[in-house]
């Protein structure tokens, strides 16, 4: 496997492209996107699990009952979700891809993301789709037309062998607020050109968003338009198919797209790793992984670089896993790593030192309970005032 440029373009027969449509009056960036296959791909999804489920997620699900698609389009800045006529805009919204591609509407899915509770300027859509420039060099403008609060673009790809063909994969997504576990607002598209049957791909989908996206928290909630979306063509024509190898490939891309989106949280300065070792269950790693990635006051003390292991056997301890606390070793590691503490208790550390290393812009918690084989690594960021000031006047 190597890592390649252009995300979702990398795959062969695959093009995308954005315009500015103004779905938002206060912002000039591109907003509206597509990804297009020159063919009908096999395509598996997963989506939110809040119980509120915005339009697109509704409508997508319907086309999707055949597990077949051609193409994606999507808006950002605004939901679609929570208002009187989002059903009936999302179905325009996929006739008007559908219009402008000449192709079934069926075979057309949508995602938004953006405020809830706003009606979605349809007609802005409508007016500009058909002005879209789809290119197989489009993926970066792409990826930017779908961010909201996101700093950066957030796209991977890569080429990879199976059997003697190469095949290759890629994607982009957004997220930076509103990421919890569960699909947590963040929307991903991948596609590759590689043969695979639709439940096969599914089947990889679901395994590896419980081992990727829904190991990363910013900040504890989960939104209403949350999708992660697979599409593959096929264009490779590989006649062996080796799932343990899709597999690896559909997990590289997955989970650098999830650190990313844990990198680029909202007001976010730092990527915070968190790894739990020696547990009896993988299941128990994740929920405590979690729980550590999930606390504010963690988040708050790598802000503020502060050595704070008090606070990550505090959210060990409320994780509702059954451990033994004087079992417990906790360590920060970034450019160099500290122990402080150790079979439950703390240790006289060197704070400068731990201070150093709380500075660097990746850091990682390693929590080792010594009651099992079973690892697990979730992803978060800090917290700053950055985050008040983004979230505390995000409808204007």
């Amino acid at each position: 496997m190597k890592v390649i440029e252009n995300g979702v373009c990398a795959a062969i027969g695959f093009k995308a492209g954005s315009i500015h449509c103004g779905i938002r009056k206060n912002q000039t960036k591109d907003d509206l996107a597509l990804i297009v296959s020159d063919t009908i791909c096999q395509t598996a999804a997963v989506y939110t699990k809040n119980k509120v489920k915005a339009a697109p997620i509704l409508v997508t699900k319907k086309h999707l009952i055949n597990g077949m698609s051609q193409a994606i389009i999507v808006n950002s800045g605004n939901a679609n979700a929570c208002n009187p006529k989002e059903i009936e805009n999302v179905e325009l919204e996929a006739q008007c891809a559908a219009d402008y591609l000449n192709m079934d509407v069926e075979n057309v899915l949508v995602a938004s993301t953006g405020v809830i509770g706003q009606v979605l300027p349809i007609e802005k859509i409508q007016d500009k789709v058909s002005d879209i420039n789809l290119s197989s060099e489009n993926n970066s403008n792409a990826a930017k037309a779908i961010m909201t609060t996101d700093t950066k673009e957030k796209t991977v790809a890569v080429e990879f062998k199976m059997g003697s063909v190469t095949c290759h994969m890629g994607g982009i997504c957004k997220g930076s607020g509103m990421i919890h576990p569960n699909m947590g607002t963040m929307l991903a598209f991948i596609t590759t050109d590689c043969k695979v049957e639709q439940n096969v791909l599914q089947s990889c989908l679901l395994d590896n968003t419980n081992k990727t996206f829904n190991r990363v928290s910013v900040d504890g909630d989960t939104s209403t338009n949350d999708m992660c979306i697979v599409m593959a063509n096929g264009t490779a024509q590989n006649e062996v198919f080796e799932k343990e190898v899709f597999d690896q490939v559909l997990h590289f891309v997955m989970e650098e797209l999830a650190k990313k989106i844990a990198a680029d949280g909202e007001g976010a300065g730092k990527l915070m790793t968190v790894t739990v070792n020696g547990v009896d269950t993988l299941e128990n790693a994740q929920t405590l992984a979690m729980s550590v990635c999930s606390s504010s006051l963690v988040k708050a003390a790598m802000f503020g670089a502060d050595a704070n292991w008090g606070r990550v056997i505090c959210a060990l301890g409320y994780s509702g896993v059954e451990f033994d606390p004087e079992l417990v070793d906790i360590s920060f590691k970034s450019n160099d790593e500290i122990l402080c503490c150790e079979s439950g208790k703390g240790l006289d550390f060197d704070e400068e030192k731990a201070k150093s290393i709380l500075l660097q812009e990746e850091i990682e918690i390693i929590c080792d309970m010594h009651s099992g084989n079973e690892s697990c690594t979730c992803w978060g960021c800090d917290l700053t005032y950055d985050y008040v000031k983004i979230n505390g006047d995000y409808r204007t």
